[in-house]
C-alpha cells in the first residue's frame, strides 16, 4: 500500500502568488532538498499516511482546489499518487529542483536553483515567484521558464523589521516592470 509523509492537512486561502486569495486544501509534504534559511516549515518531521487516509483528511473540507507544498513536494508526489486526485484542481509549490508530475494543473515555482537548471525541469509555469532579499541579483526573464507571472516575493522573516528587503523588491518591480510583487500576506495578517 503506497504512502506518503505529510507533515500536515489544512483548509485555508493562498497568502501569496497569482491566486492570492483562493480557498485551498493544503497538503504539506515532508523532505526537502534545499536549506532556506526563511522557511516557515519544519519538513524534516510528518506523518506516514496511505493515500486513502489523505484523501479522507482532504475530503472533510467543502473545497475541490488542493496545493500540494512542502519541503519538497517533488520528493514524493507523482502521477500516480495524482490519479487519486483527479476530481481536484491541484496546484504545487516547488523550488524548481525536479520535474513536475504531468497531471498537476497549476505550477507555482519558487526558484531555489540557477536558471539553467531550472529550465532542465521545468520548461512553463503559472507562476514563478522568486523569493528576494536586500541585494539579492534578480534572473533575466529571457533565462527562465515561460511563465504567465513573473512575482518576486520580499523575504519575509524577523531580520527584515524595518522592511528594506520590501522597499528592494518595490524598487526592483518599478525598474523591471515585466515582474510584479508578491507579498506573503498570509504572515501579515497571521491566516494559515
Amino acid at each position: 500500500m503506497k504512502k506518503i509523509k505529510v507533515v500536515e492537512v489544512f483548509h485555508s486561502i493562498q497568502g501569496e502568488g497569482a491566486n492570492f486569495g483562493m480557498a485551498a486544501v493544503f497538503v504539506r509534504l515532508s523532505h526537502c532538498n534545499k536549506i532556506c534559511s526563511y522557511c516557515d516549515t519544519d519538513w524534516t518531521v510528518g506523518t506516514d499516511m496511505t493515500i486513502a487516509e489523505l484523501k479522507s483528511d482532504i475530503e472533510q473540507y467543502n473545497c475541490k482546489t488542493i496545493i500540494w507544498t512542502g519541503g519538497e513536494p517533488t520528493l514524493q508526489l507523482t502521477d500516480e499518487i495524482l490519479a487519486e486526485f483527479s476530481d481536484y484542481y491541484n496546484c504545487i509549490e516547488t523550488n524548481g529542483s525536479n520535474p513536475i508530475p504531468s497531471k498537476i494543473d497549476y505550477i507555482s515555482c519558487s526558484p531555489k536553483v540557477e536558471p539553467e537548471e531550472l529550465c532542465k525541469s521545468i520548461s512553463f509555469a503559472n507562476e514563478l515567484r522568486y523569493p528576494i532579499a536586500a541585494g539579492d541579483h534578480l534572473p533575466d526573464i529571457n533565462d527562465l521558464p515561460k511563465s504567465d507571472n513573473y512575482l518576486i516575493s520580499p523575504v519575509f522573516d524577523d531580520d527584515d523589521l524595518n522592511h528594506t528587503n520590501l522597499e528592494y523588491c518595490i524598487l526592483l518591480v518599478k525598474n523591471n516592470p515585466k515582474w510584479r510583487l508578491s507579498v506573503q500576506v498570509h504572515k501579515l495578517l497571521n491566516v494559515r
